[in-house]
């Protein structure tokens, strides 16, 4: 029985000893035991981006166009080319914010600003510095103050990041010298949604026309996914109408 004693003295001493966290701060609670550490899955390598070179296109384009501008003014052209029916299928609206890609005479730049109103904007992108002081000039003669010039460049719209609900690229794709990087760049500035619409005819791209099935690899690589193809538009001596939206990583 002595023997026992310092036993037990021991094991009393040593409950007495125990840290306070294995006893309850509140009698008649269970401490409960500290959660384990949460497991993160490893997150994917970030992928390189590819070399500028690899977005290059080494195929005929057509020279950009200089001459009369007044040949775009028919006035059946709207008719013929069913632009109204563009404007929807491309969603523009009230509001909407709108790139004209290869602006020209302006002649769409003016018809989505008087659709989008001025709540809205319109973008007109061009190369050709003429063109752009002609645009803006029928801007104020037309009283349309939702217009804004942006001269680009071969392979850079240059417009701000997420700023437009829906582009064109009317009779102007087989002149665009370097179109895939110019698309990656465009779709750059392309809020989530928003479409991409192109109507050009068919041809090998130095004969002012370029096959629907060119346009389509290169939006591709450009990361642009077809959404809808039209042909209404053969009536303006067009071939076809292509409607893309831009892939979401």
């Amino acid at each position: 029985m002595l023997r026992v004693l310092p036993f037990i003295f021991r094991s009393a001493l040593i409950i007495l000893l125990l840290p306070p966290l294995l006893s309850s701060p509140n009698p008649g609670h269970r401490v409960q035991d500290a959660p384990h550490p949460t497991r993160q899955a490893p997150r994917p390598s970030p992928q390189p981006s590819r070399p500028v070179e690899d977005d290059r296109i080494d195929r005929p384009t057509s020279e950009p166009y200089k001459g009369d501008l007044s040949i775009f003014e028919d006035p059946e052209r709207a008719e013929k080319l069913q632009i109204e029916r563009v404007m929807d299928l491309l969603n523009i609206k009230q509001g909407s914010s709108v790139a004209d890609i290869g602006a020209g005479s302006g002649w769409f730049t003016v018809r989505a600003a008087r659709r989008v109103g001025g709540s809205g904007m319109v973008y007109a992108v061009e190369i050709n510095r003429d063109f752009l002081k002609r645009i803006k000039a029928r801007a104020e003669t037309e009283g349309l103050a939702n217009i804004r010039t942006v001269l680009g460049k071969e392979d850079d719209p240059s417009l701000p990041s997420e700023s437009v609900d829906a582009v064109l690229v009317l009779k102007t794709y087989h002149e665009i010298s370097q179109p895939v990087l110019l698309m990656r760049r465009l779709r750059a500035a392309m809020r989530p949604g928003a479409l991409l619409g192109v109507i050009d005819k068919n041809g090998n791209g130095g004969d002012h026309g370029i096959a629907s099935g060119t346009v389509v690899e290169e939006a591709e690589r450009a990361g642009f996914s077809l959404v809808g193809q039209h042909d209404f538009v053969k009536r303006d001596g067009m071939d076809y109408f292509l409607i893309f939206e831009a892939r979401r990583v």
